[in-house]
């Protein structure tokens, strides 16, 4: 299974803002410049993200985003749920879709569907808190991308 690029950037936005000291505002040209990324993508990703709860948008001079949870709140697996469409790992996961003559006696949906609890289950054990365990490395990587983008 792939993500989409937009479940990508949102977890790199949200990955960027747990890394930051004391919880920073950011922009999204300082977040698109680190990554070196499309801002136009990342403003997308970032209203989706607002509205979901996991980031506040501060608007003004000297505004910018930051984390509106904990990181240690935030589920890694709840994330992937919430920013992908959906999970139709074969066509006969799709009722509306399926045409596929064999679904009722296959047992392949039922495999793939057993595969992908086992997939959510492993990452609904992990926060934000756990991939970002190494901000200060993080942190220096994001400044270097930074730097070698100027």
């Amino acid at each position: 299974m792939r993500l989409t690029l937009y479940t990508d950037y949102s977890l790199r936005v949200l990955i960027y803002l747990a890394a930051q000291e004391s919880n920073r505002l950011v922009s999204i040209q300082e977040i698109a410049e680190s990554y070196s990324i499309s801002k136009n993508h990342l403003m997308k990703v970032i209203y989706g993200l607002g509205k979901l709860g996991y980031i506040e948008t501060i608007r003004g001079r000297q505004g910018g985003i930051r984390l509106a949870l904990k990181p240690m709140d935030i589920s890694i697996g709840q994330v992937i749920r919430n920013t992908e469409e959906d999970f139709y790992l074969a066509e006969c996961f799709d009722s509306d879709k399926n045409a596929c003559i064999i679904s009722s006696s296959c047992r392949l949906k039922h495999i793939l569907y057993d595969a992908l609890q086992a997939y959510f289950s492993v990452l609904d054990q992990y926060t934000l808190a756990d991939v970002v365990i190494n901000e200060t490395k993080l942190r220096q990587l994001f400044q270097f991308s930074e730097e070698q983008n100027k």
